[in-house]
């Protein structure tokens, strides 16, 4: 076979020398949407501490008397008593320090600003450990915390709709949401396929969602699956969690401090720390954040459910 001719024009590597590039923004492969925090209602403080009052808990609050003449009998007496040492919830930081040469970022920001594009990344990264922290903290969060009258266990390791349902007897006054793993959901997806009830569907704050019981699913990676996000193999175990949101309801509020000097964003503050005599600009940012639980039945929990078991539908 004979060679192919050259062609007899300007080639490929030539001409890229004066095309133009269209760039995108610095991509951050590990961001997830942090449904949790966009669904969670948030309450600024102003100086950093949450005191959660709680009426010790009793038969009823008081003794009243039902009669449609009060005058036939004694109108029972009494107060309600407050808990003597509540619990304080104090804000906890989450911070990091940004280096960005100057001489860079002077030279080298268009069509993006340099320095605004790395403290876009540090902020997203701070923002996804908030929803991490809210979860996994030791002190504050939400797995940590969770009653043990208020835990479940699946009834066979899988998540089924039966154990979603004991968990809902648990979050019954007005529960918001399930929080899970998407490898839970979708083994709990699996099992309602197999039994025929396949969940029906909703938009909610532009996502869509699967729902059981009228009370949607939301995925996060947040809840590991045996101590991983992207866990690699098949199997595993995970915890589902199902929360009633809102301070009204007396439920899980998410804390954060207002007012902070350099505030870019809720409870995110970013301040320059200098320029030093090399030219490197130094920003400090730091996240203060926390969540509380206003009442033991707004957090119910699922615990060790099976995520990887598979049917053969042939």
């Amino acid at each position: 076979m004979a060679d192919k001719a050259p062609i007899n024009a300007l080639g490929r590597r030539a001409a890229y020398q004066l095309a133009d590039v269209t760039k995108t923004r610095p991509q951050f492969g590990s961001l997830t949407p942090r449904w949790l925090t966009r669904l969670l209602e948030f309450k600024g403080l102003d100086a950093g501490i949450y005191r959660v009052n709680r009426v010790v808990e009793g038969e009823t609050p008081l003794d009243v008397l039902c009669s449609q003449d009060p005058g036939k009998s004694e109108i029972p007496q009494g107060y309600v008593e407050y808990q003597a040492r509540p619990r304080e919830y104090e804000l906890s930081s989450i911070s990091t320090i940004v280096n960005v040469d100057t001489g860079v970022a002077d030279v080298y920001s268009s069509p993006y600003d340099q320095v605004g594009e790395q403290l876009a990344l540090a902020v997203e990264s701070l923002r996804e450990r908030q929803e991490s922290q809210i979860v996994n903290n030791d002190d504050y969060g939400l797995l940590k915390n969770v009653s043990e009258g208020q835990r479940v266990k699946p009834r066979y390791g899988a998540p089924m709709p039966d154990d979603l349902d004991e968990l809902l007897t648990k979050v019954w006054k007005d529960p918001s949401f399930f929080l899970a793993h998407p490898r839970a959901i979708a083994a709990f997806e699996r099992e309602c396929t197999r039994r025929g009830v396949p969940p029906a569907t909703a938009e909610i704050a532009g996502g869509t969602f699967i729902l059981w019981r009228g009370v949607p699913l939301i995925p996060t990676d947040k809840l590991f699956v045996d101590g991983l996000k992207n866990p690699r193999g098949k199997t595993g175990k995970t915890n589902i969690l199902l929360l009633r949101t809102g301070e009204q309801k007396r439920g899980v509020v998410g804390l954060y401090q207002t007012g902070l000097p350099g505030e870019q964003s809720r409870g995110l503050a970013v301040r320059l720390r200098g320029v030093d005599d090399k030219g490197l600009a130094s920003y400090l940012l730091s996240l203060y954040c926390s969540v509380a639980i206003l009442a033991d039945d707004a957090v119910g929990v699922l615990e060790d459910v099976e995520v990887g078991d598979y049917y053969d539908y042939r």
